[in-house]
């Protein structure tokens, strides 16, 4: 029916679409990926608790106890 003539311009329009959906990919995907940096574990969060004071001495033997026994 069209002959040779790709739908008048159609493939320039597939082309654009498809190249619309990777950059909506890559754009949309990339930034939500989880980071994996090292972070603190739980006795540096214990530790830093128990500097600026919101735990007791005895409360931080205990957990800190409690966190070496779980590893």
């Amino acid at each position: 029916m069209f002959y040779d003539h790709h739908f008048i311009g159609m493939h320039w329009i597939w082309w654009i679409i498809i190249i619309a959906i990777i950059l909506l990919v890559v754009f949309n995907v990339i930034p939500y990926r989880p980071t994996t940096d090292g972070g603190e574990d739980a006795i540096d969060i214990l530790k830093k608790r128990f500097a600026r004071g919101e735990i007791e001495r005895e409360e931080f033997e205990e957990r800190k106890k409690i966190l070496k026994q779980n590893k």
